[in-house]
């Protein structure tokens, strides 16, 4: 154990051990339930309604007040984070509330119930199956991110089943719209007014402690050229696929010059502090439906990564000067010029938590006195709604949940035991940032 723990975190990682121990089975089998819904959000629609009356109703069972409530009004505000291409009819955020006696800081717990869509790619079983196997439970969307959902739920549950009443309000809230670098619904919640002293956001970290998150901005360059038409005649037959081949280069010449970064505070000891990562490529289709043919049309899309104290703006400007200059470098492409499409429009910020700041010192506390261990306490490698709650609202913003792995990819799980261990780590900060 740690031995310098203070008397009364130690305390609350017992009684948050104590008050959650009855509801294990009801929270894994929870999990389970929600990841049988198809929650899958492709902008500008999103499908996360149905698994929120499921949430809600496993509330209602354990006598926690909830509430689902329309976010359509978010496309009417004025809002610098709204997205624009996002559709919100019929989409519906959940919130629970235990008010607090007026005598302690109060405690957000956010959480995101859609998920990405399962890819093309073979899963063991159906990625709605929500399968339990050795200690794991699979499906899509386990990991990231209705684990952490669900280990935020306990904690509401605990408190109320136990009739204890905290300091200050505790809010729990299952918002639409993260992935695709979307915030509709973290943005309506912050609109509706629902704020507090602090806030935790249980992405799957390994059970570790993120005090910070990357800023994100995923761009399509489409290069067209020749005419369709030449296949199969004796004119020349132009074609994007090789050229591109140097327009990697170019990209190349970025991750390498990212790569070079002096990381600076949480991402210090990164060794790629902010990445440059080539998400897809695409020159016409293996599909057996296509016919062989020289494609006409090719594209790249790019992920920039940046650090929280960046100007991303500005570097996003530097990266479009950079490829107009390697365009003017080359014949093709002089003559065939890159389109630059954003794909998700404006990009995503990152945010920091200072260490000595006292939600950083009472959540660093509070998981060592409920894992008996130190926790490793660093930086997100993604984008996500933190720097909107963080910097967009001024709400102090960590990140912590389960362990697991797969998120975005086939076969997606998260460990039934670090959903627990979340679930008491999070209910031991509750206590303690809360107070009684």
């Amino acid at each position: 154990m740690i031995e310098t723990l203070p008397a009364s975190n130690s305390a609350a990682a017992k009684d948050a051990r104590k008050l959650l121990r009855p509801l294990r089975r009801d929270l894994l089998g929870l999990l389970r339930e929600l990841i049988r819904v198809n929650t899958v959000a492709v902008p500008p629609n999103g499908n996360e309604t149905p698994a929120q009356l499921v949430l809600r109703d496993f509330l209602l069972e354990k006598n926690v007040p909830a509430e689902l409530y329309e976010i359509a009004f978010v496309t009417e505000s004025r809002s610098r984070w709204r997205r624009k291409d996002r559709r919100y009819a019929g989409r519906k955020n959940l919130v629970a509330r235990l008010p607090g006696s007026g005598r302690g800081k109060s405690l957000l717990l956010n959480g995101h119930m859609d998920t990405v869509p399962p890819g093309r790619s073979q899963w063991s079983a159906s990625p709605w199956a929500g399968n339990l196997r050795k200690g794991r439970i699979y499906g899509l969307g386990s990991f990231d991110m209705k684990g952490g959902l669900v280990a935020q739920a306990g904690v509401i549950c605990a408190l109320k089943a136990a009739g204890l009443r905290p300091g200050g309000d505790l809010i729990f809230e299952s918002v639409v719209d993260e992935e695709w670098g979307g915030g509709g619904g973290t943005l309506a919640a912050r609109l509706r007014g629902d704020s507090a002293d602090a806030c935790v956001i249980s992405e799957g970290t390994q059970l570790e402690i993120f005090r910070a998150t990357r800023g994100g901005f995923v761009v399509d360059l489409i290069v067209k050229a020749g005419d369709p038409s030449a296949y199969f005649s004796q004119s020349e037959v132009l074609s994007p696929a090789i050229p591109v081949g140097r327009l990697l280069g170019w990209v190349d010449s970025w991750s390498k010059k990212r790569r070079k970064m002096k990381g600076l505070g949480a991402y210090a000891k990164f060794p790629d502090p902010a990445p440059v990562q080539v998400l897809a490529i695409e020159s016409n289709r293996l599909d057996p439906e296509v016919p062989l043919s020289v494609p006409s049309e090719a594209t790249l899309r790019l992920y920039f990564q940046f650090l929280p104290q960046e100007d991303v703006p500005a570097v996003i400007t530097d990266i479009r000067h950079s490829l107009k200059k390697f365009e003017k470098s080359d014949p093709f492409f002089r003559r065939y010029p890159v389109k630059w499409k954003p794909l998700l429009g404006s990009p995503l910020l990152g945010h920091e938590l200072p260490l000595e700041h006292p939600w950083s010192r009472c959540m660093i506390a509070s998981v060592a006195a409920a894992l008996g261990k130190a926790p490793v306490v660093t930086a997100a490698p993604y984008p996500c709604d933190a720097f909107l709650v963080h910097r967009g609202f001024g709400i102090p913003t960590l990140l912590f949940g389960p362990k697991g792995a797969g998120a975005h990819n086939p076969d997606e799980y998260v460990e039934t035991e670090s959903i627990i261990q979340t679930a008491e780590s999070l209910l031991t900060a509750a206590l303690e940032w809360c107070g009684g």
